[in-house]
């Protein structure tokens, strides 16, 4: 995991325009391209290419989908 990700390279993979869909979750970027729920790099009001660090403590699931999610790098200032 070596790739890194600003704030700003993150909201280029918004899922859109055949973009990926990447998220970071406390500075670990993941990538949700492959869930069906994710399509189109919106879901339940959260969109891809942001930090939802704050966000997935408010979802049902919490964090405990993260282990199952690729990793592609992490969020740095």
């Amino acid at each position: 995991m070596d790739k890194t990700f600003t704030l700003d390279e993150l909201h280029k993979y918004n899922g859109e325009d055949g973009q990926p869909a990447y998220v970071a979750i406390d500075g670990t970027v993941y990538d949700l391209s492959a869930i069906p729920q994710w399509a189109g790099g919106k879901h339940h009001g959260n969109v891809a290419g942001q930090d939802l660090s704050k966000a997935i403590l408010n979802s049902p699931h919490l964090k405990t989908v993260l282990p199952k999610l690729p990793v592609v790098g992490k969020l740095v200032d």
